[in-house]
């Protein structure tokens, strides 16, 4: 045994939200910027794991709430990996704020696997990685799609269609991701149970926007895969207004979008669920994603992150 170290990153939905649900495709992108570090340090002195993290500093047996997937993943790796049960000291350094559509449980699950794999020197497969993330997703979500926790494990985009294994995406792109974060937690269920009501109450309307989130999807596809930049912008545009007309969007969200979009982005929009949590917004140089961060940071964001799209 020895001390080992996980390490994952965030993930965001590039496009494709809410339609998802109905069939439509999207696209998932690692976030190299935002990282999860998780510390494993075996001490046979302890008298029982600890746990320490922004969240919760203690006794493993005492982690509930918001812990107890991750207590019931820690429990299940420390009997898989550890027929002693020695005691631990487990630290979790994240810089993924929670409830913003990143994958932050996803991401810290992932981390904490490769951290006790490393301290044991296990082979660790990537099937493996995603059976043991889900044990935590499950009762952290319910009936998660798997998507967090592939991406927070994948260093390549993903594409995603509900049902289907998720399929690796190629890239191309010279441009940057500017994320922000628009203070204000998302509310994911909320926007979903709302759009399966317009869906229900009116779906002359609503239709057409799921399956025009799915075209644009489509065209994605292509833009990241032949650079092309302005229209992959433009492309982010317009899913914003499909979102928008699906009721997903706030008027802080919509509030930074507009700055973005009147400081040089090439595109913007909400992602994840919506009603709350972060915007994305497309900038073609480093210097361009550096000044759309501050306009942002002006406009009320509490944090950016810019992710180089050549990154991949």
């Amino acid at each position: 045994m020895q001390t080992g170290v996980g390490q994952s990153h965030a993930k965001i939905i590039l496009i494709g939200e809410h339609a998802v649900v109905y069939g439509q495709p999207a696209i998932a992108l690692p976030v190299f910027a935002v990282q999860v570090k998780v510390t494993v340090t075996p001490n046979p002195a302890l008298h029982t794991p600890q746990i320490k993290s922004a969240y919760y500093n203690g006794a493993l047996t005492r982690a509930v709430g918001q812990m107890q997937g991750i207590r019931r993943l820690i429990e299940q790796l420390w009997q898989k990996l550890d027929s002693d049960q020695t005691a631990f000291e487990l630290q979790i350094d994240s810089d993924l704020p929670p409830e913003r559509g990143m994958g932050s449980s996803a991401a810290t699950a992932i981390a904490i696997i490769r951290a006790f794999f490393a301290t044991y020197h296990q082979e660790l497969s990537q099937q493996e990685l995603l059976k043991l993330a889900a044990l935590s997703e499950n009762l952290i979500h319910g009936n998660p799609s798997g998507v967090d926790a592939a991406t927070a494990g994948a260093t390549t985009p993903l594409w995603f269609v509900k049902g289907q294994p998720l399929q690796p995406l190629p890239i191309n792109l010279q441009g940057y991701l500017v994320i922000a974060d628009s203070g204000q937690k998302g509310q994911t269920g909320a926007a979903v149970n709302s759009v399966q009501n317009q869906m229900m109450s009116n779906p002359e309307k609503t239709q057409p926007l799921i399956e025009h989130l799915g075209q644009l999807t489509q065209q994605v596809a292509q833009n990241i895969a032949q650079n092309k930049l302005t229209a992959l912008g433009a492309n982010l545009n317009h899913a914003q207004l499909d979102l928008q007309a699906l009721n997903v969007s706030n008027s802080q969200l919509d509030r930074l979008i507009t700055v973005a979009n009147q400081n040089g982005s090439l595109g913007s929009k909400l992602t994840g669920g919506g009603r709350g949590g972060c915007i994305i917004a497309l900038a073609a140089s480093q210097t361009a994603a550096n000044e759309l961060a501050q306009a942002l940071l002006a406009a009320g964001a509490i944090k950016t992150w810019i992710q180089p799209l050549h990154d991949f």
